[in-house]
């Protein structure tokens, strides 16, 4: 069993892994992630007896201000509320006044008395960060940034610099609330990205019009939408005509003109006219729920770099927490006893060394940044057009040595066009195969009429059989025709001129005379000519596999500049290769979606082409591409590039900036104030630093 739970008002990264932690521990819980960035929970196993009240206390005794509630729960308040900013005021004006009595009245000492107003403004300014740490060490679970603050401010308490402990109170707080402007923005800006999930339907019933939630709509029933408005469940048009913006659908930035009895997907905005909608799904089985399903349900999947974070962040504090009590008491110890230095004098000096390795051990900034990070390539590429189900996904695209492709459908447009007719008679050629391939379905049938592009007269043709894989006969204006492959003409002897075109080779005969070849062939895509270049630039392996024929293989290879072909391919076969390719290379696999799904499941990373339609895209694939361009996924991979360099990037100022801290405050040269700084600072440069991802023109 699975449950998604809404968390609000959490900022603290750190605080995340706890309440992760203690979820882990609760009986039948098998699997528990707190998304800090999505403000979710996310719990596997036998869940009967879990509730969002259990999980409210437990995320209340970790975190005061959190509120957990049931996921489709509207959003609260924060927590940093008026009165609140009243108190931290009303310290920091305490302070200001002390410090100006103490030096304009007294100098630079100032009377005993004078401890009891920067005893209040600490406690004004810095009563929430004491209340969490008291109650956290009651709770057991205390080495977080509340702890941190507090030792280290009472220890500048203890070591006479009353105003040091205040100022760093205070500008530790700063720093918070500055994170949380910082976390909500970008969570606004991850939100804004998925915002497509439509929230009324107008119904049209007998007597006008009734407003619903799409959830209640039926297949069968008309909805009415107006300009301005979200398209709620998949249809046809059956009135009006439009133009829709499908941009955070499929990322195609042109909008989409549609009339009467086309198709309209959900989540599309409608621009200009009013249209009416026959419902062809329910709200659970339309693409945007599909979409918003894909992205949410495996985003508990953690990238590599992810859990390496969260297992590092768990050792980390502590080491550091264990060799500031060792710098704070050995060092001086060891000092005084090969030195003319007393361990009294010492003392103060290296605890206040000490408290700066407190103050600097929260890894917020790592813990943070690189989830959130993850998020935000997954949202980028969303409004790109593709999708990733987690950020395992979109971090394993960057490492991809080798890329292979089916052909039909996913480089070329899996629509059979007339690509040339070799005859001294082309038009009557084509106008009597148009004419006698009118009623079969088959697609080589339809492209022939399609291209013939004039009214059919039914007057002209009788007699009409068709044989499976080999072609047609009847008549035309009482001549006898055949239209077929070679095989047909040569079973009803007919001789006929062989062509070396590639292609679908269609010969048509009349009274048994031929008069002319028709070559069909599947268009190749402007879009797979450009994905193409651009990884012979990245200088990584591309390979098609595709079941027709070795010639029209080669063509499609040749002429995209594909280094490996695999033709005349059965699915099994498909299989195999990818199998044995993913044994020693990282292989993508990018299919339409459909009949490709075993071989998606196969690859490293298995990439859907315009399949979010398909339960068995969604299940097979990695990823899904929204749209029928393949160049889409160069988004993808830019977008995966970009948001492991700034994970690495977070990562290295992170840690480097607290080792540098780390070793200045060790010899006496960092204060607290740089303490602060690589804490809470360097969070709030992590956060930005993710935040280009959105920024950048991929």
């Amino acid at each position: 069993m699975k449950k998604t739970f809404k968390i609000q008002d959490l900022d603290c990264a750190n605080c995340a892994l706890k309440i992760e932690r203690q979820y882990s521990a609760i009986e039948g819980v098998t699997f528990a992630k707190v998304d800090l960035a999505k403000e979710r929970i996310y719990l596997e196993g036998n869940l009967e007896k879990v509730d969002v009240l259990q999980l409210n206390k437990i995320a209340k005794s970790i975190e005061s201000q959190v509120s957990v509630v049931d996921y489709d729960h509207d959003e609260i308040a924060h927590h940093h509320s008026i009165i609140e900013l009243i108190i931290n005021g009303l310290g920091v004006s305490i302070l200001i006044s002390s410090i100006l009595i103490e030096y304009l009245i007294f100098g630079s000492t100032g009377p005993t008395w004078m401890i009891i107003l920067y005893i209040l403004s600490y406690l004004l300014i810095g009563y929430k960060v004491i209340y969490r740490a008291i109650k956290n060490i009651i709770s057991g679970s205390f080495l977080d940034e509340h702890f941190l603050m507090t030792i280290a401010t009472l220890g500048a308490f203890a070591i006479a610099e009353p105003i040091e402990a205040i100022s760093v109170m205070l500008f530790y707080r700063i720093g918070e609330y500055l994170q949380y402007r910082s976390v909500r923005k970008s969570r606004k800006s991850i939100k804004a990205l998925m915002d497509i999930k439509p929230t009324i339907a107008h119904l049209v019933i007998r007597d006008g019009e009734k407003d619903i939630d799409p959830e209640m709509l039926l297949e069968g029933d008309c909805i009415v939408v107006k300009p301005g408005e979200k398209i709620p469940v998949d249809g046809h048009i059956l009135e009006g005509q439009t133009t829709l913006d499908i941009r955070h659908l499929t990322g195609e930035s042109v909008p989409k003109d549609v009339k009467k009895n086309d198709e309209v997907i959900s989540g599309s905005i409608n621009l200009s006219g009013l249209i009416k909608i026959r419902v062809d799904h329910t709200y659970q089985n339309s693409t945007v729920y599909q979409i918003l399903q894909f992205v949410e349900s495996n985003s508990a999947k953690k990238a590599k770099t992810e859990q390496f974070i969260t297992r590092f962040a768990n050792i980390y504090t502590p080491i550091v927490v264990g060799l500031s009590l060792i710098l704070a008491f050995l060092v001086p110890l060891l000092i005084s006893l090969i030195g003319s230095n007393s361990y009294i004098d010492l003392l103060p000096v290296y605890i206040h060394r000490a408290l700066i390795f407190l103050v600097i051990s929260c890894p917020c900034a790592l813990v943070l940044s690189v989830p959130l990070s993850f998020f935000a390539g997954i949202g980028a590429s969303s409004k790109k057009g593709m999708l990733f189900k987690s950020g395992s996904d979109l971090e394993i695209l960057n490492s991809i040595d080798h890329f292979v492709f089916d052909k039909t459908g996913t480089l070329t447009k899996g629509v059979f066009e007339v690509s040339r007719i070799i005859s001294t008679q082309q038009e009557l050629t084509l106008e009597i195969a148009a004419h006698i391939e009118n009623y079969s379905n088959h697609p080589i049938a339809k492209s022939i009429v399609s291209a013939y592009g004039k009214k059919i007269d039914l007057t002209k043709i009788k007699d009409i059989q068709e044989t499976f894989g080999k072609g047609v006969e009847g008549y035309y204006q009482n001549r006898k025709v055949y239209v077929g492959n070679h095989l047909w003409m040569e079973e009803n002897r007919i001789l006929y001129s062989k062509t070396n075109e590639v292609g679908t080779i269609i010969y048509v005969a009349i009274d048994r005379q031929w008069i002319g070849t028709i070559v069909i062939k599947d268009r190749i895509k402007k879009t797979s000519k450009v994905l193409i270049d651009y990884l012979k630039k990245m200088g990584k392996k591309t390979t098609l596999i595709t079941g027709d024929q070795s010639s029209v293989g080669e063509e499609v290879a040749t002429e995209l500049g594909i280094d490996h072909l695999h033709s005349n391919c059965l699915p099994q076969d498909k299989v195999k290769i990818v199998k044995d390719l993913a044994k020693t290379e990282k292989i993508l696999f990018l299919g339409d979606g459909i009949n490709d799904a075993p071989v998606l499941t196969e690859a490293t990373l298995g990439v859907a082409m315009g399949g979010i339609g398909s339960d068995a895209a969604i299940e097979a694939s990695d990823a899904v591409i929204m749209n029928e361009n393949p160049d889409t996924l160069i988004h993808g991979i830019m977008i995966s590039k970009m948001t492991m360099t700034i994970v690495v990037q977070n990562i290295v100022m992170a840690l480097g900036i607290k080792i540098i801290v780390l070793m200045l405050g060790t010899f006496g040269i960092a204060s607290l104030w740089m303490a602060i700084f690589a804490d809470v600072g360097v969070s709030l440069l992590a956060v930005m630093n993710a935040m280009r991802i959105f920024k950048d023109r991929h």
